[in-house]
């Protein structure tokens, strides 16, 4: 290989043999049948083969660019042939009795059809790498497309003997399961053979793939197993009692009984705080199922065992919202704190926090700052854990030792994808809503219907008086939670247009550049019912709790995900007034349509969460990537549970293995 494409495939990520037979195929095109020239017909992609005759480098123009004509012969007729760019091709017919593989795609023209760019070879190679094979489709790598790599692929499993790579899995595992060592696998990917079967390839069921699945999903619950090794051998320093004064002081906060669902859970986490480890446990359950106050449950017993508890959230807006609730159930008893960014005492409230004034502190990643310290932390929450980096979870946890982590999530994960990344994490699940939470009548309209859509809103706002709210949510322009001042301009001159069309309702405009006192008092007034329609972006999605909302709009509902759409809508039906949540959409996308008509046809979240993860994946799902989360190269979800459930036993197997030996995996 040539210095110039080295630099190129190094420049890419791909410096050594190793990282080239990763880069595995996208697809298999199946072109072992060879077709006469006779059957070519406009539109048919096909290998065809011949001789090559009349061949001639036409020169255009344009700098740089040629065409090469010529004629493709066979006992059933001819064919016109033509490529772009590639001159070398001109002497392809000095050989008139050589014949060619010509694959590719034909095309009509004005003087009849003609076989257009295809990848070209001889017809007498032993291994051909365009033609007559089950023929491998690469990504490209930057200007290296599929036609390139196959040969550089050619050209490397012909000068590497695959049988002889070491494979790190046990033979005894790969025979347990039928699959194959991993050059093998590799080799059966990058140039399948002439019996083997293309749909087991592109349903990624073939003993190759398999093979790659299962050493991906082994490796990552080994990582798994050795972490939750790591976190047993650390002995609990806290000592927590739970007697009658404790639970007298739990029922004295209690705003309305716990479901079966929410004591069981509470139930497990205090058997973890009075087990012999530190904590690390996450607690999911569908929007509006009563994950808070179980949270809080959990910090009482904290805090009544003289320990300071810290509850943490993405995003200021929600981390405000958990304040508050907090506070009204637990601020009579004990010395909270909040702190953000934007709060101008948060430096007088670290020296309380310090020397144990405050006993519970409410905040965003301030709360893991350098500059933050706890006397005695004994209890952390976290809030929408899948926000938040594996990295930031633990250096919450040094800021004291070894503190409980209680993860919240109102994403419901899928077992699944549970199993799949949680692997260190015990899960208690609320499955069932509190009495009280009224089902949300979902409708999933197009643009078109937008002016009858808010028509329906103003009426049922004007007639209802100040007992309803609204909520109209736009798509966050942006990623970051720090939306630009572009963005902002841009969705608030989208609020102005609703505020329109709700003529006569008193309605507000909020974003992510609204400073905190004025969203402070925009929220405050919505509760209120001073404000009925409150227009902003997806700032809302978790943690808002207004009972009296029961309309929630979602524009260009398209572009957002299932479980985004599913957290919205349970801003809604919180109290006792029929509810409902209208979906309005522009031009609809396979996926998109998809999406819509699950999120219509149900309002299940652990449906929902399967769905969603068929359908983006666990990566996008949960923002695999910004936390820091294993992102699958190679297996998928949920399509390979059945691999992710065999290699968590097998990798229990092997730590129990290196235990008696008194090892540990590499």
């Amino acid at each position: 290989m040539g210095p110039a494409r080295a630099r190129a495939l190094a420049e890419a990520g791909f410096v050594t043999v190793r990282d080239l037979l990763f880069h595995l195929p996208s697809r298999w095109e199946d072109r072992r049948a060879v077709l006469p020239v006779a059957s070519a017909l406009a539109g048919v992609t096909g290998t065809f083969r011949g001789r090559l005759s009349g061949m001639r480098r036409l020169r255009t123009r344009r700098r740089g660019f040629s065409i090469v004509r010529g004629t493709l012969t066979d006992d059933t007729g001819s064919m016109a042939v033509v490529w772009f760019n590639r001159p070398w091709l001109a002497e392809l017919a000095e050989d008139t009795e050589q014949e060619w593989l010509l694959h590719g795609t034909v095309r009509e023209t004005g003087t009849g059809i003609e076989l257009l760019n295809p990848d070209c070879e001889k017809a007498d190679d032993d291994d051909p790498v365009h033609a007559a094979r089950i023929a491998p489709v690469y990504p490209a790598i930057g200007k290296l497309g599929p036609a390139a790599l196959r040969r550089i692929f050619a050209m490397l499993l012909d000068g590497i003997d695959l049988e002889r790579i070491p494979d790190p899995l046990p033979a005894a595992l790969l025979a347990r399961h039928g699959l194959p060592p991993l050059g093998e696998a590799l080799r059966s990917l990058h140039a399948p053979g002439l019996d083997d079967d293309p749909d087991a390839l592109a349903r990624r069921r073939s003993p190759g793939w398999l093979r790659l699945i299962y050493g991906e999903l082994l490796e990552l619950q080994l990582a798994l197993a050795r972490l939750r090794q790591r976190e047993q051998r650390i002995l609990r320093t806290r000592r927590y009692r739970v007697d009658d004064g404790i639970r007298a002081v739990a029922r004295g906060v209690l705003p309305f009984r716990l479901t079966g669902a929410q004591k069981e859970a509470l139930r497990e986490i205090v058997d973890d705080l009075r087990g012999p480890h530190p904590m690390l446990r996450l607690l999911q359950g569908d929007v509006g199922s009563g994950k808070t106050i179980v949270a809080a449950l959990a910090l009482v017993v904290a805090l009544e065992n003289g320990y300071q508890g810290a509850f943490m959230a993405p995003t200021e807006l929600l981390a405000e919202q958990h304040f508050a609730s907090l506070r009204k159930l637990l601020g009579e008893r004990y010395r909270l704190g909040m702190l953000t960014g934007s709060n101008p005492d948060t430096p007088r409230l670290r020296e309380a926090l310090a020397a144990g004034e405050i006993q519970l502190a409410v905040g965003t990643h301030a709360l893991i700052q350098e500059s933050v310290r706890f006397r005695n932390l004994g209890l952390a929450v976290i809030d929408e854990q899948h926000r938040f980096g594996v990295l930031q979870r633990d250096r919450l946890g040094d800021k004291g030792d070894h503190p409980d982590l209680l993860i919240m999530t109102a994403t419901p994960i899928p077992r699944s994808l549970a199993l799949a990344l949680w692997g260190d994490l015990a899960v208690s699940t609320i499955a069932e809503l509190p009495p009280g939470r009224t089902p949300v009548a979902t409708e999933v309209l197009p643009a078109k219907r937008r002016r009858e859509v808010y028509r329906r809103l103003r009426e049922a706002l004007a007639a209802a008086g100040t007992e309803e709210r609204a909520y109209v949510v736009f798509p966050r322009i942006e990623e970051s939670e720090q939306v630009s001042a572009a963005s902002a301009a841009s969705i608030a001159a989208a609020g102005e247009k609703v505020r329109e069309l709700l003529a006569g309702i008193p309605s507000a405009v909020l974003h992510g550049r609204t400073p905190a006192a004025e969203r402070d008092r925009i929220m405050r007034a919505f509760a209120a019912g001073e404000i009925r329609a409150l227009i902003s972006t997806t700032i809302v999605e978790v943690g808002v709790d207004v009972p009296e909302a029961t309309w929630m709009i979602v524009e260009s509902a398209e572009r957002f995900g299932l479980s985004q759409l599913h957290q919205l809508r349970g801003r809604v039906g919180r109290g006792p007034r029929p509810s409902c949540c209208i979906a309005v959409h522009g031009p609809l996308n396979e996926t998109a349509e998809r999406r819509l008509r699950v999120f219509g046809e149900t309002a299940d979240g652990f449906r929902i969460a399967e769905e969603d993860l068929a359908i983006r994946g666990p990566g996008d799902l949960l923002g695999v990537r910004q936390a820091g989360l294993p992102a699958f190269r190679i297996a998928r979800l949920p399509d390979d549970v059945e691999w992710v459930e065999r290699a968590r036993d097998d990798a229990a197997a092997l730590m129990a293995q290196m235990a008696r030996r008194g090892k540990a995996p590499a």
